[in-house]
């Protein structure tokens, strides 16, 4: 385990990715369970593999136990969904949600931009979150009607013309 850093460095470093904008997923798994990250990054095109961190939710800790999973990449008109699975409590996988379960079992987000199936290859603690590297076997790739960022605690949406 990493050692503590002090508060302040701690602070700034939350201020600084505060003001760096990232791509909104919602990584699902079978339960039905889900969340949103912020963190999904490309790892390698051959394999495809790719990566993202999570913390110690209940959500978090199922989809750590999942033997696959799905990462929906969300796109403009997503800003709800996002928020819905980003908190505690948030309602998920409600049939306004435009949702189905692959025929491997995880549910997959129908209005995403694309969805990647994956398994796992290595889980990683970091502090008290978790980053796991998995494989791409399957992609399922949507309408590219634009973009939904997370940029200073703020969901933003562009449009394709």
């Amino acid at each position: 385990m990493l050692p503590s850093v002090q508060n302040d460095v701690a602070q700034d470093f939350k201020a600084a990715f505060r003001r760096y904008p990232t791509g909104v997923a919602v990584i699902s798994a079978a339960g039905p369970v889900g969340l949103t990250a912020s963190s999904v990054a490309s790892v390698s095109a051959d394999p495809p593999a790719l990566s993202y961190s999570v913390m110690g939710s209940p959500s978090a800790r199922a989809i750590l136990e999942a033997p696959s999973f799905v990462v929906n990449l969300l796109g403009p008109g997503s800003v709800a969904l996002a928020r819905a699975f980003a908190g505690p409590g948030g309602p998920r996988f409600t049939p306004d949600q435009g949702w189905e379960l692959l025929p491997t079992g995880e549910p997959v987000l129908t209005t995403a931009l694309a969805s990647l199936r994956c398994t796992p290859l290595d889980l990683v603690p970091v502090g008290t979150s978790t980053v796991v590297i998995a494989q791409v076997h399957d992609v399922l790739l949507g309408d590219a009607t634009g973009h939904l960022v997370y940029h200073d605690r703020a969901y933003i949406e562009t449009h394709q013309q």
